[in-house]
């Protein structure tokens, strides 16, 4: 049976590696509580220092094909309670649960002193780690803090020398994402002496306008301001960051993953690229605590399906697939083919091969025996501009007419006909034999 027990950054300990994110999930103790009895391994309470007022509304979304939230918008700020009160719920956390994580997350003025002492407050609250907040990219930023310490490689060493300074419990840097190259600050939080860093934190962005007032949204009486971006829609960008950081050799510091995670899968990926945990916050928003359930025993479920004990088995297994673009090999090939006995007709991979790709798709007004089984069981549309939503107006009678043909020799494997493909089997991508040995671009530099 797998075990997801973990001690990260050389010493917080808990019971799986699913933590919930410093944010509005971890306002207060009575949610980190509730948090800890659905299943969650660890907390990163919602940043700690110097109480601000928040404004009213905060939140927008990006809403896509029907899934609501597909991207988050906030520009909420850190915590509006008082330190004393948040350390005093730590403390309280910790009491009742000894065996997770809790993590809290800081951000004072950059001074020496201030940081001084809210580091010796919070360990002395019970805390088991600590997050220093270097990416929250609006508000505080504009105070100095945030991501206006963590796009300044010298200014991210310099903070963490002097939490390092007294800290005794582990110390994670919260990188930003909004940089040129995130590496820089990475390899600066471990010359500091960081334990360990949490990756990515929100993207600047606007998610949208209202039409009517030609105001951004969220409205702020009239107005607005950038947020931070989250949620599902982020995750290819936290990935590759992650990536970056995890395959840089002056950085080798242990990473929490964050950034669109909502499922057990999203959390292997992440890990398969060499976190030791995983961090939550819009996924927990959006359906509630009860998902780390799902996640749990779909990643126990996987780990035992590969043969794979513990995390350590399988992190950053991926790393070593990814390279740079002048390693590919320039020989390889792939082309698409189509199953007949699947296709429905609708010809999207058509109009997306002529339209957007390389013209290898062809009609040719053959009948395939096989799809006229198929119309029996499958809604069937044949116009030329299919859209899935037209495929109400089949009668259920008349066969396809057309099945697309690829022209295997013109295919260049790009992939987007198996994309826009409807039908899950239909359209599969496979590998041919061009009788040519493997070459790089490099390679081939170097040879002509």
């Amino acid at each position: 049976m797998a075990d997801l027990t973990t001690t990260f950054a050389g010493g917080i300990r808990c019971p799986n590696p699913f933590w919930l994110a410093s944010g509005p999930p971890t306002n207060c103790g009575e949610q980190v509580m509730r948090a800890f009895d659905a299943g969650w391994g660890g907390a990163v309470w919602k940043t700690i220092g110097e109480p601000i007022l928040n404004v009213s509304s905060r939140y927008s979304s990006v809403d896509w094909n029907g899934q609501r939230m597909m991207g988050l918008n906030n520009i909420e700020l850190i915590s509006d309670r008082p330190i004393d009160v948040n350390l005093r719920e730590i403390t309280e956390v910790k009491k009742r649960y000894p065996k997770h994580a809790v993590v809290a997350s800081l951000m004072v003025d950059s001074k020496r002193e201030t940081w001084h002492d809210i580091v010796r407050r919070s360990e002395e609250a019970g805390a088991d780690g600590l997050e220093l907040n270097f990416g929250c990219p609006h508000g505080m930023s504009e105070r100095g803090m945030g991501s206006a310490v963590g796009q300044v490689p010298k200014y991210t060493r310099l903070i963490t020398e002097w939490v390092k300074e007294v800290a005794r419990t582990p110390v994670l840097v919260k990188l930003t994402p909004n940089i040129t190259d995130i590496r820089m600050v990475a390899r600066a939080a471990r010359h500091g002496g960081a334990d360990g860093l949490s990756a990515i934190n929100t993207i600047n962005s606007i998610t949208g306008i209202d039409l009517d007032t030609l105001t951004p949204r969220p409205n702020v009486g009239g107005v607005s301001a950038h947020g931070g971006y989250c949620g599902p829609a982020v995750k290819p960008i936290a990935l590759h960051l992650v990536q970056q950081i995890a395959s840089d050799p002056e950085v080798g510091l242990p990473i929490s993953g964050i950034g669109g995670i909502a499922g057990w899968r999203e959390a292997a990926e992440f890990m398969l690229l060499g976190c030791g945990t995983v961090q939550v916050c819009t996924a927990a928003m959006h359906y509630g605590y009860r998902i780390v359930e799902d996640m749990i025993d779909g990643l126990s479920n996987w780990m035992d399906e590969k043969g794979f004990r513990t995390i350590e088995d399988f992190r950053g297994r991926t790393l070593p697939k990814i390279t740079e673009w002048k390693h590919l090999d320039l020989n390889y090939k792939i082309v698409a083919r189509i199953d007949a006995r699947k296709c429905i007709g609708c010809e999207l991979c058509y109009v997306a091969c002529w339209d957007g790709a390389h013209q290898c798709i062809h009609l040719d007004g053959h009948t395939a025996p096989a799809a006229v089984e198929a119309a029996s069981r499958a809604r069937i549309v044949t116009t030329p501009i299919a859209k899935l939503d037209a495929v109400e107006a089949w009668d259920g009678k008349t066969p396809p007419t057309r099945v697309p043909r690829i022209d295997e020799a013109a295919c260049v494997g790009c992939n987007l006909c198996w994309l826009v493909c409807p039908v899950e089997g239909c359209i599969t991508m496979e590998p041919i034999d061009t009788g040519k040995a493997p070459e790089t671009w490099e390679q081939r530099c170097q040879t002509h």
